[in-house]
């Protein structure tokens, strides 16, 4: 990526309204690739730190983990149908899971903080979501990301480090992260 196109980038986030923190890191550095930060959120400490592994349970009833993943990027989003900021968000997480379905190395995988699994299914059925969907009723997750509220995303590169971190609420389909995705996607793993 040009150092011109990586600027345009950073200048387009800085204008974006929204609330929370992301940012990129270029592989293997620890220069930030783009950084948003606005609404007073707390910047972040998790980017460019190995992302922790984890063993759920999805919707479907099928065992999943991070490890299982490795080589792939990984868009990691934890919720809860009680969240209001969650749910404003769910369409434009199902957005960025459609843009890239076709994708072979990108995944979306949320998790879901609540106690109730039929709860979830609910809610997840009743707004045609189609994305793969985690249950964490223990907050083994959040606890092991330090998640300090609901939604909180993280986009993991494929040597397994987070390479964005994001608090609150966020347009995943937007123009400029479906950029960034891309790009993630074309760097040549390791």
């Amino acid at each position: 990526m040009s150092r011109d196109k990586l600027l345009s980038i950073v200048a387009g986030l800085l204008l974006v309204a929204g609330v929370g923190t992301i940012i990129f890191r270029l592989a293997g550095s620890d220069e930030p690739m783009f950084a948003r930060r606005d609404g007073g959120a707390a910047a972040t400490v998790a980017a460019g730190r190995i992302a922790p592994d984890f063993k759920l349970t999805g919707l479907d009833g099928k065992p999943a983990s991070l490890a299982q993943l490795r080589g792939k990027v990984v868009f990691l989003n934890l919720w809860a149908t009680w969240c209001p900021p969650c749910r404003e968000e769910m369409p434009s997480i199902q957005a960025l899971h459609q843009q890239f379905r076709k994708a072979p190395d990108f995944v979306v995988l949320t998790v879901s903080e609540d106690s109730n699994p039929t709860l979830v299914a609910a809610y997840i059925k009743q707004n045609n979501f189609n994305f793969r969907v985690l249950l964490d009723p223990r907050n083994d997750v959040g606890e092991a990301y330090d998640v300090s509220g609901l939604p909180e995303s993280f986009v993991i590169g494929r040597d397994g480090r987070i390479v964005a971190h994001h608090v609150g609420p966020y347009d995943w389909a937007n123009q400029d992260i479906r950029e960034a995705l891309e790009d993630l996607l074309k760097a040549k793993p390791g």
